[in-house]
């Protein structure tokens, strides 16, 4: 088995025209999870990062990450900057002077969309290097990443496998909708494990697939690997591109749950030059323990950038947590509410309602000054919307 590591500010701005193509990366191998490397030369352990220490800026620019980025093959399924909009219904509705903008990101490619696009983007190209029939994975019942994951599968017309972890129980229908339908319509096999039990039930799954012959590629849950790292090392290079052009903001909100998306934001800001607080909203784990789960990826990512990963750049929140993974609150609720009939953009309850939970709990607190330009990363997620169902009326 083969396992990954993976205009004016209130303006929306139109999305530039795509790079030529570049050409994908052939046999080139990469080794990530188990044996960080950079493109399959080793890499030396994390070193110690005192907190504060500072990315390199002599050699950390936009272009330097362009550069960088350059170096990893990937499937394109991406070839379009996801677009940067003002939200000015819903600053005007909060009233404290903050400019809210949202990068859609849900609006990315696959089926349904959501930031594990980017992530599989880099992570299939491995896979399909190593010469994998078949793709094993693990997530939640209503698990996201194992949607796009089993929609990249079927794209690349390859067997796919899902391990699917009932954390609440009695979560698990085999007959829900939502996400788990879409299971079923990308031709993916399902295997249900209790919470804990993912180890097991996949090891046992990947046996079995090798005993018939079948070359496994393991992607771990939410592809949150160095290499799947860096789609969002490249998402922020699209922010920085923007704010070049349209002026910086004073800070990102993103939700933090398995983390590659906040930990390779981070890397890829910093590669770049760019000093823009990341606020992670957790939607699962306390501050202690998300923070310490944060920083130990973004010094692994950092590392494929040549850039140092201070602790103190990892900012966690966990005030819309609330009694556990994927139950509802009120705050997320009204976020939920919030964003649909003020900006016509769906959320959904498990991730991006809560993380947008946490930016309206901040903006009400005063944490960002009168004037302020905050950015909301849009992860996706709206297709488990319609399996939910949690708003109170």
């Amino acid at each position: 088995m083969k396992s990954a590591a993976s205009a004016s500010a209130s303006a929306p701005r139109a999305l530039r025209a795509p790079a030529a193509p570049r050409a994908r990366s052939g046999a080139r191998t990469i080794i990530a999870q188990a044996s960080p490397s950079s493109h399959g030369k080793p890499i030396a352990k994390a070193a110690t990062v005192a907190s504060e220490s500072a990315v390199n800026m002599e050699t950390a620019s936009p272009e330097a990450l362009r550069a960088k980025l350059q170096e990893f093959g990937r499937r394109e399924y991406v070839v379009h900057d996801t677009p940067i909009d003002a939200m000015p219904r819903l600053s005007q509705v909060l009233d404290n002077g903050v400019q809210l903008f949202v990068k859609r990101d849900d609006l990315l490619p696959l089926a349904g969309g959501g930031s594990k696009t980017r992530k599989l983007d880099y992570v299939m190209q491995e896979a399909l290097d190593q010469g994998a029939d078949v793709i094993v994975t693990s997530g939640a019942v209503q698990s996201n990443h194992c949607r796009l994951t089993a929609s990249a599968a079927a794209r690349e017309g390859i067997e796919c496998h899902l391990v699917l972890e009932e954390r609440v129980p009695g979560s698990y229908d085999v007959a829900a909708g939502g996400n788990n339908y879409t299971f079923d319509l990308l031709h993916a096999e399902r295997h249900a494990a209790g919470l804990g039990e993912v180890p097991k039930v996949q090891d046992e799954l990947v046996a079995k697939l090798e005993a018939e012959g079948k070359k496994v590629y393991v992607i771990p849950g939410g592809a949150s690997n160095p290499l799947g790292s860096v789609g969002y090392a490249r998402a922020a290079l699209e922010i920085v591109e923007y704010a070049e052009e349209n002026g910086p903001f004073d800070a990102i909100v993103t939700c933090s749950g398995s983390g590659g998306t906040h930990s390779g934001m981070l890397a890829g800001l910093r590669a770049a030059g760019d000093q823009t607080p990341v606020y992670g909203i957790s939607v699962r784990f306390d501050e202690k323990t998300q923070k310490e789960r944060i920083h130990a990826q973004y010094v692994e990512v950092a590392k494929l950038f040549g850039n140092d990963a201070p602790i103190d750049d990892v900012i966690i929140r966990d005030d819309q947590v609330g009694p556990g993974y994927s139950l509802p609150t009120e705050n997320m609720e009204e976020a939920l509410e919030l964003m649909a009939c003020h900006e016509s953009i769906l959320l959904d309850p498990v991730y991006t309602a809560k993380g947008f939970a946490g930016l309206v709990a901040m903006v009400r607190e005063g944490a960002f000054p009168e004037g302020s330009k905050v950015l909301f990363l849009h992860t996706g997620g709206a297709p488990s919307l319609y399996h939910y169902r949690t708003l109170r009326h």
